[in-house]
């Protein structure tokens, strides 16, 4: 069984996202879940809050976290702020805030055994 989460215009730049997604794609949910909080990353909190969430989507198909593992995490880049900070001689340098859209597929232990049929 596939279980999917996505959070999206997430105000924080996507390569600062990246790292912390490639440390968890390693892990079960479970550890996945108890490591966040300990890393020193802004981006951290809003991964797992999908996570949590990618969760409480399985369990009401009633799937049991010990029986997840992730299948995929995606760190997409949104749209992007442009802002600008005033300078000399009346000119304007861009500023661009880049947003993110997190996405996480979670899937069950006994379907990557078995294999699925397509």
């Amino acid at each position: 069984m596939i279980i999917k989460s996505e959070q999206k215009h997430l105000i924080i730049s996507p390569r600062k996202l990246r790292p912390i997604a490639d440390v968890l794609r390693k892990l079960s949910v479970q550890k996945a879940i108890d490591l966040l909080p300990f890393i020193k990353k802004r981006g951290s909190n809003l991964i797992l809050k999908v996570i949590k969430s990618a969760v409480a989507n399985a369990t009401q198909k009633g799937v049991t976290i010990t029986e997840l593992k992730f299948k995929e995490i995606q760190i997409g880049e949104g749209p992007r702020l442009k802002r600008g900070q005033p300078v000399s001689r009346g000119r304007w340098h861009p500023i661009k805030k880049r947003m993110s859209h997190i996405k996480i597929i979670l899937m069950t232990k006994l379907e990557t055994k078995h294999g699925t049929k397509s």
